[in-house]
């Protein structure tokens, strides 16, 4: 009875055990699955992965820019560094361009889920490692673009030299490079040894001063160690191609060589042994006597002045035997208008009758007296009781007892004329032309297109001498109004400034002005024409010897010979008898100014700014006065003849602004001959920057 009862106590034991355990057992399955009868369980914590940020050369020192921040709060780092971010965080790292320890710059990231240049996005689902990679930065060459020349017209090509280079103990640059300019881009070329020649085609560029650009670009060779680059050229003057064109089939006014005329003042020697032999070299032919002003106060049978005092030796005879018959020189008188012998009256045709007639005694035919000198100026001596008035100057000239009717009956060959002024003042040329109608075989134009101080090469040069042709054109007009057409003009002054000349004078410039006005007068039909001055009149440092005024000289002067070292304030001209570069446009002058020839008209197409052409007959051919106006830039052109192709001779005189140049060392050189032989036409010639060129072609 005992041991059965004690059984049954440890198997009841035993049951509750089992009960408690699985009791235990249940509910830590339902607080792991979240049931259970305790309402207060906890979340689990999320998960979380590690983003490491690497760089690559330099190792470490990158500042990196992240966002956001991670689970402790940690932004911004540099590398090397970690960052702690729940799963499914997106990321963004920023590298700077430059490393900013070693002078490498960013290439790439790698370990990103994308990457954009230098920005890195990471969505972090596991643990991550990212790497911003450096290298060492590419070089920019330097592309130097050298054109083969610096001007060029549109109708020739042009070779242009590139080099790349990558500098000193860099590799020699491989790729290729274009060139490009307005709307021309050459086709890729390759490079050898770090050079290439692009030929550009003629007409390929713009007229004007274009540039032209280079671009470089690597090869696969090249591209780790250089960038692409550019580089360019200093500007090319590309002219139009400029034609001359000579119509040949339709002749103009006669050419005559009293174009080549100089004044003389009684103030000058005339005796001077070398004025005849610098004259006949420069190929003068006229002149015009006694002197401007003076003429209005000068009496030649005593060789005095009013108010002055000539040259001892500037007597009439010796003039005329000393200078105007030695040199065989045609001679043009001016009458005293303002002043009596006895200087207490106005001037006496009897007196200027007399001249002529003595003229003729010494074997001298006056061709032309001009009644008086400026007679419409204040600045002109004229005792009349009416001084400078025209009404006044026409009847003096008129009448049977006037200025005209006592010259011609002393000497009938010596045609008579009276000044004129066109349109200043304004009543002076309509009162003389019509007032003393039928009492003038000519009429003597003055012509200074500057005033002192005011001086201007480009003017001068390229508008001037035009100027010129305006004002005979507006004189033609009033000649037709007061029923004068067809009057001979007689151009008695010419010069560049009115008064007071500076180093202009002595320059290429005025060479050039004096060539077109040459050029000009025989297209206008001018009969004759006499420069002021040929010798005897230098200004010293008087005038105008601005820097912005081309020339070498410091000095001035209306004479355009030298009057040699005596003349202390000219002395730098040379020798007495040197040519100045307005001399010399007169030389050039005489091989197209010959009598019995015609002018023919010269059309200029293309570079119209730069070149004018004058022409004429010459002895069976044609001969040309081609100006290049530029001062810089030479000028190719092609010089055609209407109904010919070939020419059995060509000849070119050329005197330019490099041979005047050749002045800052006291050489006065001549100009150049060239022999060019045989040519076919067109003729293609290139003109020296400011030059003026005569063409002879046979």
């Amino acid at each position: 009875m005992w041991l059965k009862a004690r059984r049954r106590k440890s198997s009841g034991m035993s049951i509750r055990r089992v009960a408690v355990v699985a009791a235990g057992l249940l509910s830590l399955l339902m607080s792991a699955c979240g049931g259970g009868g305790n309402s207060g369980g906890g979340t689990p914590p999320p998960t979380t992965f590690v983003l490491t940020v690497n760089s690559a050369d330099p190792a470490s020192g990158v500042a990196i820019t992240v966002a956001p921040a991670d689970n402790n709060s940690a932004g911004n780092g540099s590398t090397a560094f970690t960052r702690t971010y729940n799963q499914a965080t997106t990321v963004t790292l920023t590298a700077p361009n430059a490393s900013g320890t070693n002078g490498t710059v960013f290439s790439s990231w790698t370990g990103c889920t994308t990457a954009t240049g230098a920005t890195c996005t990471v969505l972090v689902d596991a643990n991550t490692t990212v790497t911003a990679t450096y290298v060492a930065p590419l070089i920019k060459p330097t592309v130097t673009v050298t054109p083969g020349a610096a001007s060029i017209a549109r109708s020739q090509s042009l070779q242009v030299t590139v080099a790349v280079s990558g500098g000193a103990g860099n590799p020699t640059p491989t790729g290729s490079v274009t060139l490009t300019s307005g709307s021309y881009t050459s086709s890729a070329i390759t490079l050898a040894s770090g050079s290439a020649t692009v030929t550009v085609p003629a007409e390929s560029l713009a007229s004007g001063t274009p540039t032209l650009t280079a671009t470089y670009t690597p090869d696969a060779a090249s591209s780790t160690v250089y960038t692409s680059a550019t580089g360019t050229s200093q500007a090319v003057t590309v002219n139009l191609q400029t034609a001359v064109a000579v119509n040949q089939a339709l002749a103009g006014p006669p050419v005559t060589d009293q174009l080549l005329g100089m004044n003389m003042a009684a103030w000058y020697d005339p005796t001077t042994p070398a004025v005849v032999p610098a004259f006949q070299a420069a190929g003068i032919k006229a002149l015009r006597w006694p002197g401007g002003s003076w003429s209005d106060d000068y009496h030649w049978t005593n060789n005095t002045l009013c108010n002055g005092t000539p040259n001892s030796n500037a007597t009439y005879p010796q003039f005329v035997n000393d200078l105007a018959l030695a040199g065989s020189f045609d001679v043009a008188l001016t009458a005293d208008y303002g002043t009596n012998s006895t200087c207490n009256g106005p001037g006496d045709p009897a007196e200027a009758a007399a001249w002529v007639a003595d003229s003729l005694k010494l074997g001298l035919t006056v061709s032309h007296m001009t009644v008086g000198n400026e007679e419409y100026g204040s600045w002109e001596t004229d005792m009349h009781p009416k001084p400078n008035d025209g009404p006044t100057y026409a009847a003096a000239t008129a009448g049977a007892t006037g200025y005209y009717a006592q010259i011609k009956a002393a000497s009938p060959s010596t045609l008579v004329g009276v000044s004129v002024s066109p349109g200043s003042p304004a009543a002076w040329d309509p009162a003389v032309l019509s007032g003393a109608k039928g009492f003038y075989d000519f009429v003597e134009l003055h012509y200074y297109p500057q005033a002192p101080g005011a001086e201007s090469d480009a003017y001068l040069v390229q508008q001037a001498a035009q100027g010129l042709t305006t004002t005979i054109n507006q004189l033609k007009a009033e000649l037709a109004t007061a029923g004068a057409a067809n009057t001979p003009i007689y151009v008695g002054e010419i010069g560049s400034v009115y008064t007071n000349p500076g180093k202009q004078s002595m320059s290429i410039t005025q060479g050039l002005y004096a060539g077109q006005m040459l050029g000009e007068m025989m297209n206008d039909g001018v009969v004759r024409s006499t420069w002021w001055i040929g010798f005897g009149n230098c200004n010293g440092t008087a005038g105008n010897i601005s820097s912005s005024l081309y020339g070498w000289q410091s000095f001035g002067g209306y004479n355009i010979f030298a009057d040699g070292p005596t003349d202390t304030g000219c002395a730098g001209a040379g020798p007495i008898g040197t040519m100045s570069p307005t001399a010399r446009a007169f030389q050039l002058f005489s091989n197209i100014a010959v009598n019995g020839e015609n002018a023919l008209t010269a059309t200029v197409a293309g570079e119209t700014t730069d070149v004018v052409a004058y022409a004429a007959t010459h002895s069976g051919g044609t001969a040309l006065f081609v100006f290049n106006r530029n001062q810089t830039t030479p000028e190719p052109v092609t010089i055609s003849l209407s109904g010919t192709n070939s020419s059995k001779g060509v000849t070119v005189i050329t005197y330019s602004k490099a041979i005047y140049d050749q002045s800052q060392n006291n050489v006065w050189a001549p100009p150049t001959t060239t022999t060019m032989g045989a040519q076919s036409l067109p003729l293609t010639l290139t003109l020296d920057p400011w030059s003026m060129n005569v063409v002879l072609i046979q």
